[in-house]
């Protein structure tokens, strides 16, 4: 399974980065985030595993494998003969805004299968998530 979904920002790249990446306030205003901790310790970046739980799914733990700092992170979590990649991209819109980028994409043996079974509900939680982000970015005192 492939998804993607994007949404443009009203709000400068900065304040949207720092959203983004402070992973473990999510659950305080994406509602398909139930909670989200560290696996160990220090900002989000090359190596950080984070544990994330959401409505209706098994826990899984996440490791960023790529990070651009200001730009982008991708993470990739395995279980059950699913490996699933996600990846945030962030890109300067000429008013100032961004454009933020949210993509999916889940491989291995049981990967059909699962897509099949759930492919709907995650394709409404990555909405929901980048519809979540604008929402709590555009809301930045002082924005």
């Amino acid at each position: 399974m492939w998804f993607e979904t994007g949404a443009d920002i009203d709000a400068p790249r900065e304040r949207v980065w720092q959203v983004l990446t402070d992973v473990v306030r999510w659950p305080e205003f994406i509602p398909t985030m139930t909670r989200v901790t560290y696996a160990g310790d220090g900002p989000l970046g090359p190596g950080v595993r984070v544990r994330i739980k959401q409505p209706a799914l098994p826990p899984m733990v996440w490791e960023v494998t790529e990070f651009t700092d200001g730009a982008s992170f991708t993470w990739r979590a395995a279980s059950g003969g699913v490996v699933t990649v996600a990846t945030h991209v962030l890109t300067p819109l000429p008013d100032g805004g961004v454009s933020l980028l949210l993509t999916l994409g889940q491989s291995g043996s049981l990967a059909p299968l699962v897509g099949l079974l759930t492919g709907g509900r995650t394709r409404r939680y990555v909405r929901t998530e980048a519809e979540s982000l604008k929402r709590h970015s555009e809301a930045a005192p002082g924005h």
